[in-house]
């Protein structure tokens, strides 16, 4: 099974979240720091297995709101 993660203002996530149950899928509301969390658990296993990201990107990515 895969997962896609979209960020999105919350009127959006309402109207993507509709439809993805109309389509069947689960959906799964994160908190901004949940979402900051995945980001840095995701440059974690980066480093851990070698492949590195520009750290400019990454924090880039942890700041943006």
């Amino acid at each position: 099974m895969e997962a896609i993660l979209i960020k999105a203002d919350r009127e959006s996530n309402k109207i993507l979240s509709e439809l993805a149950q109309k389509l069947g899928a689960t959906v799964i509301t994160i908190e901004e720091d949940q979402y900051e969390d995945l980001l840095l658990g995701s440059a974690m296993d980066a480093i851990k297995t070698g492949k590195t990201d520009d750290p400019d990107i990454i924090m880039k990515q942890l700041s943006a709101k």
